[in-house]
């Protein structure tokens, strides 16, 4: 399954543009999208005022950001390198967050057992702040989570 915003649904929900609002260690965050390209800004004011952007909106308030040069995102005016694993787990932390909204987790269990793809990302690390690995990859093992807890325990 081809996770893209402009796909049937559950795939165009699972898209990092769908408005699916989550708080992220007390932030309100309006999308997935406005999360990751908010950590493109310094400023904490305009990162929170990011965090609150949805799809194209989010996506062109951070595409002109000069972060690929030196490789560093912010979250509340802290630098995280790119490619650290505190950024891995800043990322992790945010899609475990987002996995709480119902909208989101229902789209994801609709998936079933299909693969999921995105065939319009990037590969390197280097040039997105979310790879198609890093995203496709969190999505099943959210997915594998959710479909656990919805199984009742044998006993």
């Amino acid at each position: 399954m081809d996770i893209k915003s402009g796909c049937k649904y559950p795939a165009s929900a699972l898209s990092n543009f769908a408005p699916h609002p989550f708080t992220f260690r007390g932030i309100k965050v309006a999308s997935m999208e406005g999360f990751l390209q908010g950590l493109k800004f310094k400023s904490e004011e305009m990162q929170k005022h990011v965090f609150t952007l949805v799809g194209k909106k989010a996506k062109f308030k951070g595409k002109k950001k000069k972060w690929k040069r030196d490789q560093t995102l912010y979250f509340q005016g802290e630098p995280i390198k790119r490619n650290s694993k505190e950024y891995q787990e800043l990322l992790d932390e945010a899609y475990n967050e987002l996995a709480k909204n119902e909208k989101f987790k229902k789209a994801l269990l609709a998936t079933g057992e299909a693969t999921i793809k995105h065939s319009i990302g990037k590969r390197k690390q280097s040039e997105t702040v979310l790879t198609i690995s890093e995203f496709c990859g969190r999505l099943m093992k959210l997915r594998e989570r959710l479909q656990k807890e919805q199984t009742p325990e044998d006993g």
